[in-house]
């Protein structure tokens, strides 16, 4: 059955296409404020989109992306035509990113949300060393490394992926955690683990080898202790086209070359 809405609004990235795109189709269609519509079509890349999931998380609206960026993995298909038909027929995704606590060396604390992953990696010349705790149980006693990271289905095809981990089907109740140039344990490749865990990561000798932590494009640096877990209370929502779905695009992503 076809989706109903009231209103859209576009949004586009400072590409020099997306500003083109946005022109052209708010000539076309009807543009409404933002905060006042009930799908936003974000015009731009995959960083544009995931700006835009970031912003409407919790508040019911739609993001439909298409692409005017390079990769554009989350993205459908560039067109002006049949835009209103489009969005009525898109599947939905529903999405809850993971929550990133963090402590820093000053005893400074932030909380910040990750719809990709989230990742630590270290701040200079010297490898990281990092104590890694699965829902309070010690997993890794030094893992010594370039980083480390916690991805979730709808980013284990980006940073996850460039880090040699698995690809994680959308639906997948799993989170993939990927060390980034593991030194030691040297043989150590990452773990799947539950969607439900609580993953801590703590930083051994901050001091001499500082760390930095990252969700998404959220920056913490030199950070002591990292608190990962999947959020149930937060939720944001991206529609793809019917033969061009998220998930079909992530299970044809395992069998590229």
């Amino acid at each position: 059955m076809p989706r109903e809405f009231r209103s859209i609004a576009f949004a586009a990235s400072s590409a020099d296409d997306a500003q083109a795109a946005f022109r052209d189709l708010s000539a076309r269609y009807a543009n409404v404020p933002v905060e006042e519509a009930d799908v936003i079509v974000a015009l731009g890349g995959d960083g544009f989109v995931l700006q835009m999931l970031h912003e409407t998380m919790n508040s019911g609206k739609l993001v439909y992306g298409m692409n005017r960026g390079s990769v554009g993995f989350l993205m459908n298909e560039y067109s002006t035509e049949n835009l209103l038909e489009r969005i009525g027929t898109a599947v939905d995704n529903s999405i809850h990113p993971l929550t990133m606590e963090t402590e820093d060396q000053w005893g400074d604390k932030r909380f910040e949300l990750a719809i990709n992953e989230v990742s630590v990696f270290r701040q200079s010349y010297q490898a990281a060393k990092l104590k890694v705790l699965v829902d309070g149980r010690e997993r890794i006693a030094e893992l010594i490394c370039d980083g480390l990271l916690l991805a979730t289905p709808a980013g284990s095809t980006a940073y996850n992926f460039s880090a040699h981990g698995p690809i994680l089907p959308l639906e997948a109740p799993l989170l993939a955690l990927t060390p980034i140039s593991a030194f030691r344990p040297r043989r150590w490749r990452g773990a799947l683990l539950p969607d439900r865990v609580h993953v801590e990561i703590e930083v051994l000798e901050p001091g001499k080898r500082p760390v930095n932590a990252v969700a998404d494009h959220d920056e913490v640096k030199s950070v002591v202790k990292v608190s990962i877990k999947q959020s149930k209370t937060h939720t944001a929502w991206l529609l793809s086209d019917p033969d061009h779905s998220w998930s079909d695009r992530i299970l044809a992503e395992q069998f590229l070359d």
